[in-house]
């Protein structure tokens, strides 16, 4: 099964080697056919402290590194 890999905006670096991430999705609403936003928050491992906050980046699913991270930085969009 391939991994995923979303796209988003940094939100915060303030952990060390770790970055939260703000993935935004739109889709039509099924019944009314309006165009909804959801957005949701990411945990993700940055090895090097490379991304600062509003960086656009893409992560990608891994293996549980710690309780709440499950996601890695690929590379900067």
């Amino acid at each position: 099964m391939p991994k995923r890999i979303l796209q988003g905006v940094v939100t915060s670096d303030k952990n060390e080697q770790t970055i939260t991430v703000l993935v935004e999705r739109r889709f039509k609403h099924p019944l009314l056919q309006k165009t909804v936003r959801k957005s949701k928050k990411y945990r993700a491992h940055d090895a090097n402290n490379q991304f600062k906050v509003g960086d656009t980046v893409r992560i990608e699913e891994c293996a549980p590194i710690s309780k709440t991270k499950r996601w890695t930085v690929v590379v900067e969009a």
